[in-house]
């Protein structure tokens, strides 16, 4: 009887509306989070176009239907139509999911001491991102009104691709950078301290912590990284392992408040039919930019967005 009741009550969650916002095709978001597929940009000289790129749940390999939920789209929605110098604002959400990296069948790699060798599954993402910028410029939209953005992984890969390709686009915006799990919680870093806990982390993941600093280093060593950087202290991946990004040329970071607050606002996230306060989430200082008090950035991020495509 238990075995039954279980069944019956898994099949509810995966029926309600939680569960069934899962989002698997890139396009153009609506103002409503719907995404619509295509590539048609009507008027494409005076457009904007944000490409926001999702985060992984695993670092290297593929994962086949992932990509985002409703509730990371939200505020991206909120961007739409907005208009900079007479210029509107689309946004294009882009799945990339579904391939793996050189070493993702290497099932050890992420226990050994052996270096990352290859394209890692963000350098092929990278990869991904600059066709499907060259296919926007092909219709006619101009370069420098094309940026690029990410959640988590996908904020890693935007700091990423702008580090290695600044004149490519116009600029890039990234939430919550990280990728290579909940370091910021698992190694303690509020009691031990930055530097001993990614001395923990390169003990017990040689290979990992090379690839993370290694690309963190080239990130770094870039003249100019044109990239709005948002993170939180209490985001339990990199939350209190993100101050390097203060020593990057060109980034301007913003640290979203200590708590579960944006200007004395409580902070709610949701799909499309429902809500719940952003401290329920399992880790809520790395979702904070769906929530919908942070929208009370979103006049930075337009600000941001004019001072690029001048």
């Amino acid at each position: 009887m238990k075995k039954v009741l279980g069944v019956i009550f898994i099949s509810f969650l995966l029926c309600t509306n939680v569960y069934a916002t899962k989002i698997l095709k890139s396009g153009f978001i609506t103002k409503s989070a719907k995404v619509k597929e295509g590539f048609a940009v009507e008027d494409p000289k005076n457009k904007i176009i944000i490409i926001f790129n999702h985060g992984q749940n695993t670092n290297d390999k593929a994962k086949k239907n992932e990509c985002v939920w409703a509730m990371d789209l939200i505020n991206q929605a909120s961007l739409v139509d907005e208009e900079i110098n007479g210029k509107r604002i689309r946004v294009y959400n882009f799945c990339s999911n579904d391939f793996a990296g050189d070493m993702s069948l290497k099932k050890s790699w992420w226990k050994s001491k052996t270096p990352y060798v290859g394209k890692h599954k963000l350098d092929k993402r990278i990869e991904k991102n600059l066709e499907l910028v060259e296919k926007f410029i092909n219709i006619g939209v101009p370069r420098k009104q094309i940026i690029i953005s990410g959640h988590s992984c996908g904020g890693l890969l935007t700091l990423m691709l702008l580090a290695a390709h600044p004149d490519k686009v116009g600029g890039g915006i990234s939430y919550m950078q990280a990728c290579f799990g909940k370091l910021s919680k698992k190694y303690k870093v509020k009691k031990v301290g930055p530097e001993e806990a990614l001395k923990k982390f390169a003990k017990k993941r040689p290979g990992p912590a090379e690839l993370r600093q290694r690309q963190i280093d080239n990130i770094k060593k870039s003249n100019n990284v044109p990239v709005l950087a948002f993170t939180h202290p209490r985001d339990k991946y990199e939350g209190l392992l993100s101050d390097w990004l203060e020593e990057v040329p060109g980034v301007k970071r913003i640290v979203i408040s200590e708590n579960y607050k944006v200007n004395g606002k409580k902070c709610v996230v949701g799909g499309y039919d429902w809500k719940e306060n952003v401290s329920k989430q399992k880790n809520p200082g790395h979702v904070m930019n769906m929530a919908d008090c942070f929208q009370y950035y979103n006049p930075v991020i337009l600000d941001y967005i004019a001072s690029r495509i001048k």
